[in-house]
């Protein structure tokens, strides 16, 4: 997926935020404007939003010198998420269709992401949960991707965020773990999961675990080390959670789900949905599907180019 004119707005929103959420010095609040308007005045629009992502909170990291400005808040949600777990986990239990409950779960921890929205606490995550086992599931075939599950002999699942692979934990233990890998972050990025959050969470008890080796909120296959890449080509089926493994791998002929909120404007029109939306979503693996997705979107984001991002 392209950058496209709207994503600048939010560029600059996100420097500042990110900036302001790390230090309260306002000569540095001013330095990382400056040089983010540089960034985004010389940038190559046909490079995916999380590419410009990376390079903001790499100037983060480097004006300020902390190396993982969100280690607190990622430490605070792998806690506060896992000690709601058995009662998820019992939800699922106890629901006439496991799988679909746990797929609205996992998509309801997509929200726990401090890239477009600061202002997350406990009580939105738990609204969050309540929401997603009730809203409409704009889907594929459940069934489909059950028998694709039974049919691969290997299974990519790249994780998101912090606190949200909890609730991914909680899908993948319905899944045939055997199979599966899960993908963190190989640095730290706003509050992406990395290996040290998986480590908390407990995924490696029941999924080998690796990193991609790079530092972009998404999957952006150039940046990722060779073993990453490896694994990549050599899954037979591929879950993708959040914005930026769809705005990095939609148009990757590959067997991808994604499974994710729409929390944009810009992603809403991509995908044909309201924002807010939860999505699961089988890419067919045709580059023809990625051309119209591209051939509608300046439509859609006219039509939908002043909707609030409230989700």
């Amino acid at each position: 997926m392209k950058t496209y004119y709207d994503c600048i707005p939010c560029f600059v929103r996100q420097a500042l935020e990110s900036i302001r959420f790390v230090t309260d010095d306002e000569v540095l609040h001013e330095k990382t404007l400056r040089e983010v308007l540089r960034f985004t005045a010389e940038m190559d629009l046909r490079e995916s939003p999380p590419m410009m992502g990376r390079r903001i909170h790499r100037l983060i990291k480097q004006i300020t010198g902390i190396e993982d400005p969100y280690r607190r808040v990622k430490d605070h949600f792998n806690r506060f998420v896992l000690r709601q777990y058995p009662e998820l986990k019992q939800r699922i239990e106890s629901s006439p269709d496991p799988l679909e409950t746990a797929v609205r779960l996992s998509i309801a921890g997509n929200i726990i992401d401090f890239g477009p929205k600061k202002t997350i606490d406990d009580f939105y995550v738990q609204h969050a949960i309540e929401h997603s086992l009730s809203a409409p599931l704009i889907t594929g075939d459940l069934n489909g991707f059950q028998q694709a599950m039974n049919q691969a002999k290997r299974i990519l699942y790249l994780g998101d965020n912090a606190g949200e692979i909890v609730f991914d934990r909680l899908l993948i233990e319905l899944l045939p773990t055997e199979k599966i890998t899960f993908a963190v972050r190989g640095f730290p990025i706003i509050n992406d999961a990395t290996m040290e959050d998986a480590i908390t969470v407990g995924l490696p008890d029941i999924v080998e675990v690796i990193d991609n080796g790079a530092d972009a909120p998404g999957t952006i296959l150039e940046l990722c080390s060779e073993d990453f890449r490896e694994r990549f080509t050599a899954a037979d089926l591929i879950i993708a959670k959040g914005q930026g493994n769809y705005e990095t791998l939609s148009q990757t002929e590959r067997n991808i789900y994604f499974v994710l909120k729409a929390k944009c404007p810009v992603i809403a029109a991509h995908l044909g949905c309201e924002v807010g939306a939860l999505i699961f979503k089988k890419n067919d693996g045709s580059a023809e599907e990625s051309r119209r997705h591209l051939d509608v979107t300046g439509d859609l984001l006219e039509r939908r180019g002043r909707m609030l991002t409230n989700y």
